[in-house]
């Protein structure tokens, strides 16, 4: 039994896992994770029960119940660097025992349900709808710090991404990752299905320009145009293939939802995107107390 030293799994002094500063009896294995703080309660106002309510720096979790499904809700904050400390410690918070610090001999599968918002890569994918991702990719590099396996289509995508949009040298070297097949198929109808790529940033990553110019004018054209077989980027986006890479990595079934409140091929945006994020809410919340 190889013991994980102070510095790598740190507790605080109540036990809880340091940046969530949640203790495993607070997590339910059903886990929906939003990036905004403010949109757990937005979620949890439709529970039945509210058990447990965490909040340490942007990590916000409330544990409670709809009918006898227990779930969690847990805020990401912002972007890659931030869904690694949360998967981490999510997953250690079921598989590793904090008493003895070791790796558990059963290890537990949770279910990962990311709810957020997205731009949309494809006229047809229009403000006000969603998607479910079935690849997260990433040009954020997170995953390259792991040791992470892929299968034979993804690696075909990822060489096909490479060739089509000339992202080399500058950018990171892109990985991808599938959704869970096991969450995916319930979230069919009233979905939008395609490949979601993540990034690094909001403005220059994402082709954005304000002040600054930025080194890839044409990654917007090429993103909408990449295509190989029947898949196509539908969206992008700052946490999908970092939730889906660890997700895979650490076994766990792992599904990003989207409302796309922009669309960047006709530079428009949602008129409420509130209202569409709770209907995404309640449609999610629907399925997963009725499926899961």
């Amino acid at each position: 039994m190889q013991r994980i030293a102070e510095s790598e799994l740190i507790l605080n002094s109540r036990g809880a896992i340091y940046h969530l500063d949640v203790k495993p009896d607070e997590l339910a294995t059903h886990i929906i994770t939003v990036g905004d703080p403010a949109r757990v309660k937005e979620i949890s106002k439709h529970f039945d029960k509210l058990e447990f309510e965490r909040q340490h720096r942007e990590f916000v979790t409330h544990t409670g119940y709809v009918g006898n499904k227990r779930i969690s809700i847990v805020s990401t904050g912002i972007g890659p660097d931030n869904i690694d400390i949360v998967l981490n410690e999510l997953d250690a918070l079921v598989n590793i025992d904090f008493e003895t610090r070791a790796i558990k001999d059963e290890l537990v599968q949770l279910n990962i349900i990311r709810i957020g918002t997205s731009g949309s890569l494809q006229s047809d994918v229009p403000v006000d709808s969603f998607v479910a991702s079935t690849h997260g990719l990433g040009i954020d590099n997170l995953m390259n710090f792991y040791l992470h396996e892929n299968n034979e289509e993804e690696k075909q995508l990822i060489h096909s991404f490479l060739t089509q949009t000339q992202l080399h040298n500058g950018f990171a070297a892109p990985y991808i990752s599938g959704a869970s097949m096991h969450l995916l198929k319930y979230f069919v109808d009233g979905y939008h299905q395609g490949i979601t790529v993540t990034c690094p940033g909001f403005y220059g990553p994402q082709g954005r320009i304000l002040r600054l110019g930025i080194s890839n004018p044409h990654l917007i054209d090429r993103l909408t145009s990449f295509e190989y077989g029947h898949h196509r980027i539908t969206n992008f986006e700052m946490e999908t293939s970092a939730i889906y890479g660890l997700g895979k990595a650490l076994q766990h079934n792992c599904l990003s939802l989207s409302a796309i409140i922009a669309n960047r091929i006709h530079k428009n945006f949602s008129k409420d995107s509130l209202s569409l994020v709770e209907k995404l809410i309640v449609k999610s919340l629907e399925i997963i107390t009725e499926k899961l």
